[in-house]
């Protein structure tokens, strides 16, 4: 079974997370390291994804409105619309080789899913997937009708089957700040935003999340994990700490 080194990184900064993970898409083409998952948490940033780079019009806040929730905005190369990053929702980014059984982009965003659909359930959570549209939902009742919300949110980029960016799933997350935006692009009423701690109405750590997200990738993606720790407490996603000592998980 193939290795994955795991890195609980803390809080990052998003634009110092985006030049590790090409940092280490390089390393892991050239087969220099396993395979990788990041765990992390990010300032407050509104990323805008592929289809959102020429066009901000899902940005609904004004640059005063996000100057003043100290919100900054990010393009960047994954798949998908705008989102928004924030503390208390934990961001998953694997930097997975598919070669040579996993060759598939849709099964890798199918198998993500999955991911965050386990992780929900370890909490008594049932999320699915819609049709059309990627991340993980919870159906809750609206009046005479269904509600979806999103507790997690996929964007990815692949490159010569290497993978960057994920995933990113709501704990304690500000939703407020999803009012800034139109979150990935669906401007549907019946579809919404939620996170682990408004769907449990109790607090839940991150490192439990964290927990979670292991257990679910190893399970999916049939990796054995190893925890890789940092060498010293500057968690910022220097290079110079990606060669420690490794724990097995």
């Amino acid at each position: 079974m193939r290795t994955l080194e795991v890195r609980r990184l803390g809080l990052v900064k998003y634009d110092d997370a985006l030049e590790l993970q090409k940092q280490l898409v390089e390393e892991r083409k050239a087969d220099r390291i396993p395979d990788q998952l990041l765990l992390l948490e990010h300032p407050p940033v509104i990323t805008l994804g592929v289809r959102s780079r020429h066009d901000r019009s899902h940005v609904i806040a004004t640059p005063d409105a996000l100057a003043r929730e100290g919100v900054s905005i990010v393009e960047t190369g994954r798949g998908g619309d705008v989102t928004f990053h924030g503390p208390g929702q934990l961001v998953g980014y694997p930097i997975v080789d598919l070669r040579p059984d996993r060759m598939d982009v849709h099964r890798y965003v199918r198998d993500l899913e999955e991911v965050m659909i386990r992780m929900a359930a370890s909490f008594g959570v049932t999320a699915e997937r819609q049709p059309g549209l990627t991340g993980a939902w919870v159906a809750r009742p609206h009046g005479d009708e269904r509600r979806y919300e999103k507790v997690a949110a996929i964007g990815v980029r692949i490159a010569r089957w290497v993978t960057s960016h994920g995933f990113a799933f709501n704990v304690s997350t500000n939703l407020n700040h999803f009012d800034l935006i139109v979150p990935c692009g669906i401007a549907d009423p019946n579809k919404g935003v939620t996170s682990l701690e408004r769907l449990l109405a109790r607090q839940v750590a991150i490192r439990e999340v964290e927990e979670a997200a292991i257990d679910a990738m190893a399970s999916v993606f049939e990796r054995s994990p190893v925890e890789v720790r940092p060498l010293d407490d500057d968690r910022q996603g220097l290079p110079s700490q990606l060669s420690p000592s490794t724990t097995p998980l």
